[in-house]
């Protein structure tokens, strides 16, 4: 459904959504789904903007194959390399490259906060050896530690046109609010159907609020994760609010669960209060 932008009467993040996608950050790890993260981002990014493609290879996991270390340490860095040369091809002139040599989740953070980052990119999963070492199983870490927005990137119908289709969970909250203005911009930015949708089962949600937030709203008695994982199979992007929650209150989150179980693309738009 093709939807027009219409003024909101709730106020709006002080953020302006285009932000974002300034300063964009890809997590590199030799997979294809990697690679894939690097296309989408390269999409993205804004004409003004900043990409780096990241990789950390965590050479002290090679002391673990005792006689042999320091040939899969070598052979580990001189494949992170080659990761990222490929990535910087796929994003394009702009793309820089950073190679570290630390542990992926506290390395992405670091550089996250490093380059004053406000989109991390990733893969959204990865079979390889090598690159479960390298990146494998920190998307869930990231999308509530990382002080920016993430992109959990899978295959578009059509990468060329990436993103035709995108859908916006909304719950009436502060949160779900910016994730509105983001998918706007989004759809207004590449001309791309908007569908906003809430799901009324589970935690209460304030559908006076949603729907003056957006006059198309879609109101599903359905759990909000299986509206909005449905939902993906049809689209390009889900965009979903997240509070950041850390430890036990993040567990079984709206946010982490449709990023792992939609069909498509997921961007989680961290909540700044202002």
């Amino acid at each position: 459904m093709t939807t027009a932008t219409r003024p909101s009467v709730v106020d709006r993040s002080t953020r302006h959504p285009e932000s974002i996608f300034q300063r964009v950050i890809v997590g590199v790890d030799g997979s294809e789904a990697g690679f894939e993260a690097c296309r989408q981002a390269a999409r993205l990014v804004t004409a003004d903007g900043w990409i780096e493609a990241f990789a950390a290879a965590h050479l002290a996991e090679a002391a673990r194959a005792g006689w042999s270390a320091s040939r899969l340490a070598e052979q580990m860095e001189r494949e992170a390399a080659g990761a990222l040369d490929t990535a910087k091809r796929i994003i394009g002139r702009r793309a820089s490259g950073r190679l570290v040599n630390a542990a992926p989740e506290n390395a992405l953070l670091r550089e996250v906060s490093r380059a004053k980052g406000t989109l991390l990119a990733l893969g959204s999963h990865s079979h390889s050896r090598w690159s479960e070492i390298l990146l494998g199983g920190v998307a869930g870490d990231m999308i509530h530690s990382a002080a920016c927005a993430v992109l959990i990137a899978r295959p578009p119908a059509a990468k060329a046109l990436f993103p035709r289709a995108v859908v916006v969970g909304i719950d009436g909250s502060a949160a779900s609010d910016e994730a509105i203005s983001a998918a706007e911009y989004l759809a207004r930015r590449f001309g791309a159907d908007l569908r906003a949708i809430v799901g009324t089962k589970g935690k209460p949600v304030d559908l006076t609020r949603a729907h003056l937030r957006t006059p198309f709203v879609e109101t599903l008695d359905e759990w909000p994760v299986d509206a909005l994982v449905k939902a993906s199979r049809e689209a390009d992007l889900v965009v979903v609010g997240s509070r950041g929650l850390h430890g036990v209150a993040a567990l079984g989150s709206v946010s982490e669960r449709v990023a792992h179980q939609a069909r498509s693309s997921v961007l989680v738009i961290r909540h700044t209060p202002g």
